[in-house]
C-alpha cells in the first residue's frame, strides 16, 4: 500500500477554499453591482464624462476601502469570540478534566459510536491534545472554519477593486449616450463571468452559480434605478 500525504490529501478539498473564496466572491459581486449602479444613476442624469467617471472613481476607492475594513472588522470579531472560547476550555480542563473527558466521550457517541468505544477514543485524544479534542469536536473550531482577518480583508478589498474596474473601464471608453445601457450589459457579463470563476475554483455548479449571481445581480441593479427614479431619474 502506497504511502498517502494526509496533508496534501486534505488541502486539494474545495472547502479549505471556503474563506477566502467568500470574502473575493462577495468582494468582486459587490465591486461590479454598487460601482455599475453609481455609474448608471450618474449617467442617466449627465450630459458630461468628467461627472460621471469622478462618481466611479469615488465609488469604487471608497467601495474598497470600505469592504476591506468592514470585512476585517468582522472575521476580528469572531475570531476574538473563538479565542474566548478556547480559553474558556482550557480553564474547564484545567478545573475538571474528567466531565470534559466524559462530555468528550458522549459527542461521539452520539455521532455512532459505541459507548465503549467513545469511551476509549475519548480517552486516547485527551491523552494526545486534549485541548485540541475540545476545540475541534466540542466548540467545532478547526483550520478550516478559523479565518484570518488580514486575510480576508485583503481578499475582498482586492475584489472589490477589481470588480469596480470594469464599471470604470465603460465609462472611459463608451460612448455618453446610452452610456447607462452599455453599463447594464457589460455588468451582467462581469457576473457571468465571476459566477463561473467561483464555480469553478470552489468545485461548485456552474450554471446554478452564475443564475444565481446574476439574477440577484439583476434584481439589485433594477432596485437602484428604481431608486434613482425617485428622484427624478430615468435610466
Amino acid at each position: 500500500m502506497s504511502n498517502i500525504n494526509i496533508d496534501n490529501y486534505l488541502d486539494s478539498h474545495y472547502i479549505h477554499r471556503s474563506n477566502w473564496l467568500r470574502a473575493a466572491v462577495l468582494g468582486a459581486n459587490d465591486g461590479i453591482i454598487s460601482v455599475s449602479s453609481l455609474a448608471i444613476g450618474v449617467a442617466a442624469a449627465s450630459t458630461a464624462r468628467e461627472p460621471i467617471v469622478l462618481a466611479t472613481v469615488a465609488g469604487l476607492v471608497a467601495g474598497a476601502l470600505s469592504m476591506a475594513a468592514g470585512e476585517y472588522v468582522s472575521v476580528s470579531s469572531q475570531t476574538d469570540t473563538e479565542k474566548a472560547d478556547i480559553e474558556r476550555e482550557r480553564q474547564e480542563l484545567e478545573e475538571m478534566p474528567e466531565e470534559e473527558w466524559q462530555i468528550l466521550a458522549q459527542i461521539y457517541e452520539q455521532r455512532g459510536l459505541k459507548k465503549e468505544t467513545a469511551l476509549l477514543v475519548a480517552q486516547e485524544l485527551t491523552a494526545h491534545d486534549a485541548l485540541g479534542a475540545h476545540v475541534r469536536d466540542e466548540l467545532g473550531i478547526n483550520e478550516i472554519s478559523q479565518a484570518n482577518p488580514i486575510q480576508a480583508a485583503l481578499a475582498s478589498g482586492a475584489a472589490f477593486s477589481v470588480g469596480g474596474i470594469m464599471p470604470l473601464l465603460v465609462v472611459l471608453i463608451a460612448p455618453i449616450k446610452g452610456m447607462e445601457f452599455w453599463l447594464y450589459g457589460f455588468t451582467i457579463i462581469a457576473l457571468i463571468l465571476l459566477g463561473a470563476t467561483a464555480a469553478k475554483t470552489g468545485g461548485s455548479n456552474i450554471f446554478k452559480a452564475i443564475l444565481r449571481i446574476t439574477i440577484w445581480g439583476s434584481i439589485a441593479m433594477a432596485l437602484s434605478a428604481g431608486v434613482g427614479s425617485l428622484f427624478g431619474v430615468t435610466v
